[in-house]
């Protein structure tokens, strides 16, 4: 019997109709295979998993396939991103005994949850080396049943093995990051970075978001134009690419190829809350048009495609989408890519003869194409005609204000009723003005062509492709990567004057208030149509911490401070060892052969680094020295790793820039309604300044929600902005320009 119908989980839910007996992770299956004296197999993957898909149609769905299965074995599927613990414990053993690992995991297990046989995606034949998957279940079963003491022997060393690897930070000898340290960690980045096509590495090439943070804040605390120039040319690459969507905005998970030419299509909401928020600190430290641009795409993105009806933010969109032209067309075949790419007769057929020509040679389309069968990802080249206005270097963003919104709070309130959207400098050009930013020069007719012309043909491509059959979605939500999508967001709304972005994020901080968290500062991780799912994680926390801080820092509503307070104590409480290591699990979860602890940044920051920032945030805000010394004993490992693997610490080496320079805590004090606070409170939330950390409200004495407000008096009677580090005040000021040049504001 098939027992996945009555999940919450939309991967698992793909399952529910099956031949396969599965069993949901529950203590159940493991009685279950106890029972009947036989071992387990463990399936690992996740909705928008294209591998995962494959092995499921030849497999998984094959009747004989399914019978073997079912005879010898209690299958068990669980979806990682669900239960990140157990993916995290046994991908651990998979890359220990394999030196590799991926999704779909395939893992056999012992009655007793230990691993004994590993391995990712299997085919149905035997293919390139490869045993089929019904070659490899017979083999399991024959060494369950004819060598069970070598089995035993296996699984028990797998096991010590694992335990034997947590990591503590006294006996590390790990210490705080030092300059040094992240000079080195520069350096090791300057090592791997591809400077003919941006990024870090070959191929497959991923999106680093969390080492462009790193990058933007070691130029802004040391000036380091190296620093500068790899984040800003790595973003340009991505943005030309056909890693990012050239019609809706939003990227896809990596490109296969070092040039950012062909993704992996689906798209993740983590990867697209880091990244808008990327673009957005890019643009804030360097006026890029593209980078504004990019920034406030891919967060309509994240509103339009991903947003749920509950407020929150869906996981993923799967990479495959049904066939609707060629052989499969109707017959519910899913082909990856499909809904993305293009053919220049597709390209003419929606946009007529001339416009369809002069699309291709924009976007990149040939006959032979880029992908396969001839269809080409839209992307535009270098050698292109690329988007009129993205070359563009806007300034005056702080004393001008031109279009920018003068204040920052609750969309709808009295803050925020100023709030109106700048347009961006294609749309500028197309209506007209024909004005570049940096130099006041009349870009003439033809770029003010150029643009309205892009303009229509993005429009009615997008038109059409709407007629496609779209991706699934993944409508679970994920706490961790709706708190990383809060602060993206916010931030985004605040700088670009988009009320209705921030309005979005307040949206989804409440449905994690409501849904996701209960009155003891527990965390659920998912739900699903508003019920909750499981419990949650180290990332959970700390993600959403740094949302709700993020959120505070637009709005000024101190409730956001204190509902971080509280998650961020369960941290302390539950996931911290006494040397200020941390784990993903707390002490009271459920029990795993191993309690995962991961202190690395890959495909999204880790808890443990999204914790000491968080950590760092909370106390800048409130003078908490227990948050500090816990963010500066979880920035132990970072120290440890800076130099071998700059690449994989990415947010923890962010943090790090923060802690060396303060980080710098801003206080904006005055009334509400008055433009001087909102000046003020603009400026401040444009400060480059790595993890400043921003105060809003009223001139407030002693009883202030924030302590970080507390006796902050007006100046001769206009608003005033105090700033502060290392315990060390500034004497206050009314004057945005001053303040700018405190807390590292690009001026005009």
């Amino acid at each position: 019997m098939n027992r996945l119908a009555g999940v919450t989980s939309p991967y698992l839910l793909q399952h529910a109709d099956n031949p396969v007996d599965w069993w949901p992770w529950t203590p159940e299956a493991f009685e279950e295979a106890r029972r009947r004296d036989v071992p387990v197999l463990l399936s690992v993957g996740y909705s928008a998993c294209h591998w995962c898909h494959v092995m499921a149609h030849e497999s998984f769905e094959d009747e004989a396939t399914a019978a073997q299965l079912n005879e010898h074995f209690v299958a068990v599927k669980v979806d990682r991103e669900e239960r990140p613990d157990v993916d995290a414990v046994y991908m651990e053993a998979v890359q220990a005994a394999t030196g590799q690992g991926g999704w779909p995991m395939t893992v056999f297990l012992t009655p007793d949850a230990a691993p004994f046989y590993f391995g990712t995606y299997f085919p149905p034949e035997p293919r390139h080396g490869m045993p089929s998957f019904r070659q490899v279940l017979e083999g399991v079963r024959a060494a369950w049943d004819e060598r069970r003491d070598e089995v035993g022997e296996v699984a028990g060393k797998i096991v010590r093995d694992l335990a034997s690897r947590s990591l503590s930070l006294g006996s590390a000898g790990a210490r705080p990051p030092s300059e040094e340290d992240l000079h080195a960690a520069l350096l090791g980045l300057t090592r791997e970075y591809d400077a003919s096509y941006g990024g870090f590495g070959g191929a497959p090439k991923f999106p680093p978001s969390m080492v462009i943070e790193f990058l933007l804040r070691h130029h802004a605390r040391t000036g380091s134009e190296g620093a500068l120039q790899m984040a800003r040319d790595t973003c340009g690459a991505m943005a030309r690419g056909g890693i990012y969507d050239q019609l809706g905005g939003g990227f896809a998970r990596y490109a296969v190829d070092r040039t950012f030419t062909v993704p992996h299509f689906e798209k993740m909401l983590w990867d697209n809350a880091l990244l808008c928020r990327a673009y957005a600190h890019l643009w804030r430290a360097t006026g890029s048009a593209l980078a504004r641009r990019v920034a406030l795409e891919t967060a309509d993105f994240l509103v339009r495609e991903l947003r749920t009806s509950e407020g929150g933010f869906a996981s993923a969109l799967d990479a495959d989408s049904p066939a609707f032209e060629g052989e499969g067309a109707g017959s519910g075949r899913h082909v990856e890519g499909a809904y993305y790419v293009w053919t220049p007769e597709q390209l003419r057929a929606v946009l007529g003869e001339e416009d369809g020509r002069w699309a291709a040679e924009a976007f990149g389309v040939t006959e032979e194409g880029s992908f396969e069968e001839g269809a080409s990802v839209l992307r535009l080249p270098a050698d292109g005609p690329g988007l009129p206005g993205d070359d563009v270097v806007e300034s005056g963003v702080v004393e001008s204000g031109a279009g920018e919104s003068d204040a920052v709070g609750r969309p709808g309130g009295a803050a925020a009723q100023s709030m109106e959207a700048e347009p961006d400098a294609a749309t500028e050009q197309a209506a007209g003005t024909g004005r570049t930013a940096d130099t006041g020069q009349a870009g003439g007719p033809e770029q003010a062509a150029d643009a309205e012309r892009m303009r229509s043909v993005r429009e009615r491509l997008l038109a059409a492709r709407e007629q496609r059959p779209r991706p699934g979605r993944d409508d679970k939500i994920v706490a961790a990567w709706n708190g990383l999508t809060v602060a993206a967001l916010a931030e985004t709304g605040a700088y670009f004057g988009r009320p209705d972005l921030v309005e979005a994020a307040l949206d989804a901080a409440d449905l994690l208030v409501r849904v996701h968290m209960d009155q003891q500062g527990r965390l659920f991780r998912t739900s699903r149509d508003g019920a909750a799912g499981h419990a949650g994680v180290l990332e959970d926390y700390a993600d959403v911490a740094e949302g709700f801080l993020a959120l505070y820092s637009v709005t000024g509503e101190g409730v956001w401070v204190e509902f971080a307070g509280l998650l961020l104590d369960t941290v302390l409480r539950h996931f911290t060892a006494e040397d200020g290591s941390l784990y993903d699990t707390p002490d009271d979860g459920e029990p795993l052969i191993r309690r995962p602890q991961d202190p690395t940044d890959n495909a999204h920051p880790s808890g443990w680094s999204a914790a000491a920032g968080a950590l760092l945030g909370y106390a800048a805000l409130t003078g908490s020295s227990r948050h500090r010394e816990a963010a500066e004993r979880a920035l132990g490992v970072v120290g440890a790793l800076a130099a071998r693997a700059p690449r994989f610490i990415g947010w923890g080496l962010a943090v790090a820039e923060a802690a060396l320079d303060g980080p710098r805590e801003v206080a904006v004090a005055g009334p509400e309604a008055d433009p001087a606070t909102a000046a003020l409170h603009r400026t401040a939330l444009l400060g480059t300044a790595p993890g400043a950390v921003v105060a809003v409200g009223a001139p407030a004495a002693a009883e202030a929600d924030v302590p970080l407000l507390r006796d902050r008096p007006l100046v001769d009677g206009r608003p005033a902005a105090y700033v502060c580090r290392h315990f060390t005040c500034d004497a206050p000021t009314a004057e945005p320009s001053e303040l700018a040049r405190r807390v590292g504001t690009r001026a005009g």
